[in-house]
């Protein structure tokens, strides 16, 4: 794996590792907050009743009303502003008018492009009140992006992040979705390198100052396997398990990480005062 300094870089993902600057952290950290916003304007909108197609087009406007645009809106001929993947849903669910059910659980992933620069986080949220088996699953999720995050300094690799995720989700016997990962980002919605949610300490990629990546793990209550549907999209839990994942953005510093992404408000996790 080679880095290279992203003023210097392609704009397209050839593999290398884009290392940015202060100006780009800037920028990241208003794309991120924006995003954090989105997410935090969300969180009394949910609710026995919704449609996700209406949390979609909140979310439209909101990026409309700041200046931006959501990145995932005609990607690779996706229609949506978001994602919304509920219950054993594990990720890309496509918004529509079926109505929230009571004690439903729901991903909502949101990525909004600022002049320029990509802010990606998802939350969980709760429709009415869920089971108990729900409420550990996220609290649980959460626990292991938050335990992801921590492992993020210089000299650590993408191995330990992953297996900081790991260790603690099967400890607590969840299993770790291992067909989707964490991404590079920046000028790119997408770029190298993958960040795996599983693996062992001192694999993979080094971590240096200047990286910007997603750490978003997904985990399920039941086995790990996944199948995509025939829309080509949304990934389910080929148990149908529940499933969960939070996410967000963060930057490698000289002597730790920046998340981009946390909430102004304080809600970045369930239950939503």
């Amino acid at each position: 794996m080679t880095y290279i300094d992203a003023a210097a870089a392609p704009g397209r993902n050839t593999g290398q590792i884009r290392l940015y600057g202060a100006d780009a952290f800037e920028g990241m950290r208003a794309a991120g907050q924006l995003t954090a916003r989105a997410l935090d304007m969300l969180a009394p909108e949910i609710a026995p009743g919704v449609t996700t197609a209406r949390i979609d087009k909140l979310v439209y406007d909101f990026a409309g009303d700041h200046g931006a645009l959501p990145a995932t809106l005609d990607y690779r001929g996706y229609r949506y502003s978001t994602c919304t993947s509920i219950n054993h849903v594990v990720c890309h669910g496509m918004p529509n008018d079926k109505p929230l059910r009571e004690g439903d659980i729901v991903n909502i992933d949101v990525t909004l492009i600022l002049d320029g620069w990509h802010g990606d986080s998802s939350r969980m949220y709760a429709a009415g009140q869920i089971s108990r088996r729900a409420e550990r699953l996220l609290e649980v999720t959460y626990e292991c992006l938050i335990r992801g995050i921590q492992a993020v300094r210089p000299g650590n690799t993408t191995g330990d992040i992953g297996h900081a995720i790991q260790t603690f989700a099967e400890g607590e016997r969840m299993s770790v979705v291992r067909d989707f990962c964490g991404h590079g980002l920046g000028r790119l919605f997408h770029d190298a390198p993958n960040i795996l949610h599983f693996g062992t300490p001192g694999s993979g990629v080094e971590l240096k100052p200047g990286m910007f990546f997603t750490i978003e793990p997904m985990i399920n209550l039941g086995k790990p396997d996944v199948k995509v549907l025939s829309d080509g999209w949304t990934a389910v839990t080929r148990d149908r398990s529940l499933s969960a994942q939070f996410e967000h953005t963060v930057g490698v510093t000289e002597d730790g990480v920046e998340i981009f992404t946390q909430s102004p408000a304080g809600l970045d996790h369930p239950p939503y005062a």
